[in-house]
């Protein structure tokens, strides 16, 4: 079982193995733009379900904000900035997140298990691709932990992960819906498969763009959760 430095060192160095300005994450690549707006979609279906038609009252934290792509897109959905913060582990991407949102969102750069989040200040709390790069299940319990404290209750944590192993990526590892449901053991959790394989995906965009939704509509195609945990009131 390693310590919590020991699991937030070994996170730095995965990513630091990982190749910077990868194109195969940049939306001038037609399979990345086509991922992003499918996911926005079913998350702007899945605000709807909940009721969710004004966004700005909302306070929502994300953990592993990164360069703060997540947080831009829910600016544009509707969430006032002062409203939401986000948690960055690697400095490099925290300075980028500072440079391009606006000063009324918070930002905090470390161990998200030791952010100072007020208990049961949040509606939501957002997990994007986070739990995947944690190889220690200590680590993520103690992750989901803290986060499950953050929520009000009747709030939720919003999770996007994809579920399986990638056998050409052991720093990653896929989040299965039992792994999730194990997590947050007191959370009602309503999860829909997203995204078409990555691999895949690439390859039909080579033979024309908009095969991707012709694909994307077979659900056992797809690699992704997007899943609403709800926090009883």
């Amino acid at each position: 079982m390693a310590e919590p430095g020991d699991e937030t060192d070994a996170v730095r160095e995965r990513y630091a193995r990982r190749s910077a300005g990868d194109r195969r994450y940049s939306l001038l690549d037609p399979a990345a733009l086509r991922e992003r707006q499918a996911r926005q979609r079913a998350l702007v279906r899945l605000f709807d379900r909940h009721g969710l038609v004004d966004l700005s009252p909302l306070r929502l934290t994300e953990v592993g904000c990164g360069e703060g792509n997540n947080l831009l897109e829910l600016l544009q959905l509707g969430f006032a900035p002062a409203h939401l913060h986000g948690i960055e582990l690697l400095p490099e991407r925290h300075a980028a997140a500072r440079a391009r949102l606006p000063a009324a969102t918070a930002l905090t750069l470390g161990d998200a298990c030791l952010a100072p989040v007020p208990p049961q200040s949040q509606d939501l709390v957002l997990a994007a691709t986070v739990f995947s790069s944690l190889l220690d299940d200590a680590f993520q319990q103690r992750l989901a932990a803290a986060m499950w404290q953050w929520l009000k209750p009747g709030g939720a944590v919003l999770w996007y992960d994809f579920t399986f192993d990638n056998p050409r990526n052991r720093d990653v590892r896929g989040v299965p819906l039992a792994r999730l449901q194990a997590l947050f053991p007191q959370g009602r959790v309503a999860a829909q498969r997203v995204t078409l394989a990555p691999p895949l995906a690439r390859a039909v965009c080579r033979w024309h763009p908009a095969l991707y939704g012709v694909f994307n509509a077979l659900p056992l195609l797809r690699t992704h959760l997007l899943a609403w945990i709800a926090k009883p009131d």
